[in-house]
């Protein structure tokens, strides 16, 4: 039986498997950076190497399958940017209105599963892995832009209207983008269709689904989103910020955690 379990990358192998498995889904699967192959497929950039950063990677046995990373403020960083964290997504955003006395912020990103595991509790288990180790370090919320699957801007409008209108935006928090985003004069990945942007058009929002990425964030994590959507050029999609507190993580989401947790250990005793 396989054995499934999340581990905060401590070696130069570990690292390793966490970049190749970025490159294998946002390389080779969703073709984000182009058609060249490098000669060491991997999905590498400059925060990587910090030693505020945290890379989670999920194990299945031996077999790396899914990864995310935590960055935590950087002093050098915010100096050398003048930005208040010193985290990736200052890049894009003002962040200067988030946050609070007492509260540590880190950015979760580079999120990602194997195509063959992403219906598996490998998903969960690099949550688990995220909130032990955020937890043990004494951040209070996560901050993070999410994947709206679509590079058209009609269609990341229309995502954002759902989640207005489906209560789903910060009541407390909100950031603007630093730069108008530039994105393609003409989509190649649609989120909806002809149809179902003509009746949006005339207010009808019913039935318009969220991106599953960004309903897991919003339903499962709790979170809630800080700013209009955000056009990535290096990964060709759009992204939506959003913010999530730990303490508000809902009961359910926890509770699975939990029963994760022990039947790994009532396995590992077996």
């Amino acid at each position: 039986m396989t054995t499934l379990c999340c581990r905060v990358a401590t070696t130069q192998r570990q690292l390793d498997d966490a970049l190749r498995v970025r490159w294998a889904v946002f390389g080779a699967e969703l073709g984000l950076f182009g058609e060249s192959v490098p000669p060491a497929p991997r999905e590498v950039n400059c925060f990587d190497t910090l030693e505020t950063t945290v890379h989670l990677v999920v194990y299945a046995d031996d077999e790396p399958v899914a990864t995310c990373r935590l960055l935590l403020p950087n002093p050098e960083v915010a100096l050398a940017t003048g930005r208040r964290w010193g985290i990736d997504l200052e890049r894009k955003l003002d962040l200067s209105d988030v946050g609070g006395p007492g509260l540590v912020f880190a950015e979760s990103t580079r999120f990602c599963v194997l195509e063959a595991w992403r219906h598996s509790e490998a998903l969960v288990w690099l949550q688990v892995g995220l909130h032990e180790e955020s937890r043990r370090r004494g951040v209070t919320h996560w901050i993070a832009s999410a994947n709206m699957e679509t590079d058209s801007a009609e269609d990341a409008q229309l995502i954002f209207q759902v989640a207005a209108h489906q209560g789903l935006l910060s009541q407390r928090w909100r950031a603007r983008a630093l730069e108008p985003p530039r994105p393609p004069d003409i989509s190649s990945a649609p989120h909806f269709t002809p149809a179902q942007r003509a009746r949006a058009r005339q207010g009808q929002l019913e039935g318009l689904r969220m991106p599953r990425v960004l309903s897991f964030f919003a339903h499962k994590m709790g979170a809630r989103f800080i700013a209009e959507p955000l056009y990535d050029a290096g990964f060709h999609r759009f992204s939506l910020p959003l913010v999530a507190a730990l303490d508000e993580i809902p009961a359910s989401t926890l509770n699975r955690f939990e029963a994760l947790r022990r039947g790994s250990s009532l396995r590992a005793r077996a």
